[in-house]
């Protein structure tokens, strides 16, 4: 998994009902966009971030 700061975070919901928690990408931590990630999410909560497998990264498009 590989992200750059403005990407956005996708956490699926684990549980039926659950809802999927999306977020923003403020901070890489680890090396060559490698996890962790500093992530505000929707709701408001900023979180230090270790995506599992539940978790997808969604590129935001950059101008070229």
């Amino acid at each position: 998994m590989h992200a750059t700061a403005g990407d956005r975070l996708l956490v699926h919901g684990k549980t039926v009902g659950e809802r999927d928690r999306p977020g923003l990408i403020i901070e890489v931590r680890g090396p060559d966009g490698c996890p962790p990630y500093v992530v505000r999410f929707d709701d408001g909560h900023t979180g230090l971030v270790f995506p599992g497998p539940d978790a997808i990264v969604v590129p935001v498009q950059r101008g070229s």
